[in-house]
């Protein structure tokens, strides 16, 4: 068994170190220069405060880096468009990071949806590490899935799980089954 989770950790950190930090709901990415979008997205995925609550995203257009996404702490956004600007080559950073708001209501269904995907199946492998590969975002009641999973099984039992907690007002399905496309 600890052989198992051995290996799953290590492909986890190879498939994180591979996919691009793009939630689907920004699908139009452009990425014009592949050597500042790997720079860009090390920047952001080394965040100290970005987390299984965060999500990050970015499109890279010639020398101008838009970021988007959503982050519980002020000071990730910040963090993250002063870290960009540093990256040789970035001529203006476009920050639309939305800070979500203070809410110990979003806070309860954030630590519950998480309980409940750690709990199904092995959906746990998607929430450990520095930058898991599966990020919840709690936004007033309504759960946002974003991110990566190995295939279609684990993407619906995620749905599911973020289904069954308790207090959400719905549950937006956002994660992307690696090898496939996210276009369409």
């Amino acid at each position: 068994m600890k052989t198992i989770k051995s290996t799953l950790l290590t492909i986890g950190a190879a498939l994180l170190l591979t996919m691009p930090v793009m939630a689907q709901s920004y699908r139009t990415n452009v990425v014009s220069n592949p050597q500042m979008a790997k720079k860009v997205r090390h920047e952001l995925v080394t965040l100290p405060y970005y987390g299984v609550f965060d999500n990050l995203a970015y499109n890279i257009n010639g020398g101008i880096v838009t970021l988007y996404g959503e982050v519980v702490r002020p000071t990730t956004r910040s963090s993250a468009e002063s870290r960009v600007k540093r990256i040789p080559g970035v001529s203006r950073v476009v920050n639309n990071i939305q800070v979500l708001p203070l809410s110990r209501f979003d806070d309860n269904i954030r630590a519950a949806t998480y309980r409940s995907l750690a709990r199904t199946g092995a959906l746990y492998r998607y929430l450990q590490g520095g930058n898991p590969s599966v990020h919840i975002v709690v936004n007033n009641g309504h759960v946002t899935l974003e991110g990566v999973v190995a295939n279609k099984s684990d993407k619906a039992l995620a749905n599911m799980a973020a289904r069954s907690v308790s207090g959400t007002f719905s549950v937006t399905n956002n994660l992307r089954v690696e090898g496939e496309s996210n276009i369409g």
